[in-house]
Protein backbone atom coordinates (compact mmCIF):
# COMPACT_ATOMS: atom_id res chain seq x y z
CA UNK A 1 0.00 0.00 0.00
CA UNK A 2 3.11 2.40 1.04
CA UNK A 3 4.48 1.95 -2.50
CA UNK A 4 0.95 2.32 -4.37
CA UNK A 5 -0.44 4.98 -2.30
CA UNK A 6 2.27 6.75 -1.29
CA UNK A 7 5.82 6.45 -2.93
CA UNK A 8 5.28 6.14 -6.44
CA UNK A 9 2.59 9.41 -6.46
CA UNK A 10 4.81 11.35 -4.05
CA UNK A 11 7.62 10.46 -6.01
CA UNK A 12 5.80 11.65 -9.63
CA UNK A 13 4.65 15.12 -7.82
CA UNK A 14 8.41 15.51 -6.86
CA UNK A 15 9.33 14.63 -10.84
CA UNK A 16 6.80 17.59 -11.91
CA UNK A 17 8.07 20.24 -9.30
CA UNK A 18 12.05 18.90 -10.30
CA UNK A 19 10.65 20.25 -13.80
CA UNK A 20 8.64 23.75 -13.08
CA UNK A 21 12.13 24.48 -10.89
CA UNK A 22 14.52 23.68 -13.37
CA UNK A 23 12.33 26.38 -15.60
CA UNK A 24 13.65 29.06 -13.03
CA UNK A 25 16.68 27.50 -12.32
CA UNK A 26 18.08 25.00 -14.99
CA UNK A 27 20.92 24.36 -12.58
CA UNK A 28 18.31 21.92 -11.20
CA UNK A 29 18.63 19.00 -12.80
CA UNK A 30 17.99 16.43 -10.62
CA UNK A 31 16.17 13.10 -10.18
CA UNK A 32 13.23 12.27 -7.53
CA UNK A 33 15.42 10.13 -5.87
CA UNK A 34 18.09 12.97 -5.34
CA UNK A 35 15.29 14.89 -3.64
CA UNK A 36 13.05 12.78 -1.64
CA UNK A 37 14.09 11.83 1.93
CA UNK A 38 14.13 8.38 2.74
CA UNK A 39 10.89 7.05 5.24
CA UNK A 40 13.06 5.26 7.57
CA UNK A 41 13.54 7.01 10.67
CA UNK A 42 16.89 7.37 12.65
CA UNK A 43 16.49 5.28 15.81
CA UNK A 44 19.91 5.03 17.12
CA UNK A 45 19.83 7.55 19.40
CA UNK A 46 15.88 8.49 19.61
CA UNK A 47 13.54 7.26 22.51
CA UNK A 48 10.86 7.07 20.00
CA UNK A 49 12.45 3.73 18.38
CA UNK A 50 9.00 3.30 15.79
CA UNK A 51 11.34 2.58 12.26
CA UNK A 52 9.59 5.07 9.93
CA UNK A 53 8.36 8.80 9.22
CA UNK A 54 5.02 9.36 9.31
CA UNK A 55 5.91 12.76 6.97
CA UNK A 56 6.89 12.70 3.19
CA UNK A 57 10.09 15.70 2.37
CA UNK A 58 11.97 16.19 -0.54
CA UNK A 59 14.33 19.02 -1.20
CA UNK A 60 14.69 20.70 -5.03
CA UNK A 61 17.93 22.18 -5.41
CA UNK A 62 21.06 21.48 -7.57
CA UNK A 63 22.26 18.52 -5.40
CA UNK A 64 19.06 17.65 -3.57
CA UNK A 65 19.31 16.19 -0.16
CA UNK A 66 23.02 15.78 0.10
CA UNK A 67 23.46 19.46 0.47
CA UNK A 68 21.40 21.83 2.68
CA UNK A 69 23.66 24.64 2.17
CA UNK A 70 22.52 25.24 -1.41
CA UNK A 71 19.13 27.75 -1.65
CA UNK A 72 16.17 25.72 -2.64
CA UNK A 73 13.03 24.47 -2.37
CA UNK A 74 12.20 22.01 0.52
CA UNK A 75 9.09 20.96 1.36
CA UNK A 76 7.71 18.97 4.12
CA UNK A 77 3.63 17.01 4.10
CA UNK A 78 2.37 15.74 7.59
CA UNK A 79 -0.94 14.34 8.68
CA UNK A 80 -0.63 18.16 10.81
CA UNK A 81 0.35 20.29 8.04
CA UNK A 82 2.15 20.97 4.67
CA UNK A 83 5.56 23.22 4.66
CA UNK A 84 7.32 24.67 2.63
CA UNK A 85 10.75 25.93 3.51
CA UNK A 86 13.29 27.92 2.15
CA UNK A 87 17.15 29.43 3.39
CA UNK A 88 20.32 27.54 4.13
CA UNK A 89 20.72 25.46 6.87
CA UNK A 90 24.18 23.07 8.19
CA UNK A 91 26.66 26.31 6.71
CA UNK A 92 29.93 25.60 7.00
CA UNK A 93 32.00 27.89 9.54
CA UNK A 94 33.45 30.08 6.78
CA UNK A 95 29.88 30.56 5.33
CA UNK A 96 28.21 31.22 8.14
CA UNK A 97 30.79 34.01 8.56
CA UNK A 98 30.36 35.19 4.68
CA UNK A 99 26.50 35.45 5.19
CA UNK A 100 27.04 37.25 8.37
CA UNK A 101 29.35 40.03 6.81
CA UNK A 102 27.21 40.23 3.77
CA UNK A 103 24.37 41.37 6.38
CA UNK A 104 26.10 43.61 8.33
CA UNK A 105 27.60 44.98 5.14
CA UNK A 106 24.23 46.03 3.43
CA UNK A 107 21.79 45.75 6.57
CA UNK A 108 19.40 48.58 4.86
CA UNK A 109 19.34 46.24 1.62
CA UNK A 110 18.90 42.78 3.72
CA UNK A 111 16.17 44.32 5.92
CA UNK A 112 13.97 45.18 2.59
CA UNK A 113 14.23 42.11 1.56
CA UNK A 114 13.47 40.83 4.28
CA UNK A 115 10.61 43.13 5.00
CA UNK A 116 8.96 42.61 1.68
CA UNK A 117 5.08 42.65 1.30
CA UNK A 118 5.36 39.25 -0.36
CA UNK A 119 8.05 37.76 1.89
CA UNK A 120 6.44 38.63 5.42
CA UNK A 121 2.99 38.08 3.97
CA UNK A 122 3.53 34.26 3.24
CA UNK A 123 6.97 33.14 5.55
CA UNK A 124 7.00 36.44 8.13
CA UNK A 125 10.47 35.98 9.53
CA UNK A 126 13.64 33.77 9.37
CA UNK A 127 14.44 31.72 12.33
CA UNK A 128 17.37 29.47 13.01
CA UNK A 129 19.86 29.01 15.75
CA UNK A 130 21.58 31.60 16.64
CA UNK A 131 25.29 31.89 18.11
CA UNK A 132 26.44 32.65 21.72
CA UNK A 133 29.20 34.87 20.48
CA UNK A 134 30.22 36.35 16.91
CA UNK A 135 33.29 37.99 16.01
CA UNK A 136 33.65 41.26 17.97
CA UNK A 137 33.32 43.46 15.26
CA UNK A 138 29.88 42.44 13.84
CA UNK A 139 28.44 42.51 17.71
CA UNK A 140 27.17 45.88 17.36
CA UNK A 141 25.73 45.75 14.12
CA UNK A 142 23.95 42.63 15.28
CA UNK A 143 22.59 44.76 18.26
CA UNK A 144 20.74 46.28 14.96
CA UNK A 145 20.38 43.36 12.94
CA UNK A 146 19.59 40.11 14.99
CA UNK A 147 20.05 37.70 12.33
CA UNK A 148 23.67 38.25 12.24
CA UNK A 149 23.68 35.93 15.20
CA UNK A 150 22.47 32.76 13.29
CA UNK A 151 24.10 30.07 12.70
CA UNK A 152 21.45 29.10 9.83
CA UNK A 153 18.63 31.03 8.27
CA UNK A 154 15.60 29.21 7.48
CA UNK A 155 11.94 30.18 6.51
CA UNK A 156 8.87 28.65 6.09
CA UNK A 157 5.08 28.54 5.76
CA UNK A 158 2.80 26.10 6.94
CA UNK A 159 -0.88 25.26 5.02
CA UNK A 160 -3.61 23.40 6.39
CA UNK A 161 -2.98 19.21 6.27
CA UNK A 162 -5.66 19.25 3.39
CA UNK A 163 -3.98 21.22 1.38
CA UNK A 164 -2.29 17.85 0.01
CA UNK A 165 -5.51 17.45 -2.06
CA UNK A 166 -5.96 20.62 -3.69
CA UNK A 167 -5.73 20.16 -7.13
CA UNK A 168 -3.56 23.24 -7.61
CA UNK A 169 -0.91 21.92 -4.79
CA UNK A 170 2.55 22.26 -7.33
CA UNK A 171 1.10 26.04 -8.31
CA UNK A 172 0.84 26.75 -4.38
CA UNK A 173 4.45 25.47 -3.76
CA UNK A 174 6.25 26.86 -6.77
CA UNK A 175 4.10 30.68 -6.48
CA UNK A 176 5.14 30.31 -2.66
CA UNK A 177 8.70 29.65 -3.41
CA UNK A 178 8.62 32.31 -6.03
CA UNK A 179 7.29 34.66 -2.98
CA UNK A 180 10.63 34.20 -1.38
CA UNK A 181 12.96 34.49 -4.65
CA UNK A 182 14.73 37.70 -3.99
CA UNK A 183 15.82 36.20 -0.44
CA UNK A 184 16.89 32.98 -2.01
CA UNK A 185 19.14 35.12 -4.29
CA UNK A 186 20.54 37.00 -1.50
CA UNK A 187 21.70 33.60 0.12
CA UNK A 188 22.72 31.99 -2.98
CA UNK A 189 24.56 34.87 -4.23
CA UNK A 190 27.21 34.65 -0.72
CA UNK A 191 27.54 30.74 -1.11
CA UNK A 192 28.55 30.45 -5.17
Amino acid sequence: RYETVVREPFKIFVQELISRMNEIDSSIAIQPKDAIFRINRDIRFAKDKSPYKINRSAIISPNGRKDKTTPGLYFEFTPEYVRIYGGVYQLTTAQVLDVRNTIANDLKGFGKLIMAKDFQDSYGEIKGEKAKRIPKELKELAEEQDLIFNKNWYYYMELPPETILDKDLADIIIESYLKAQPVTEFFSKILK
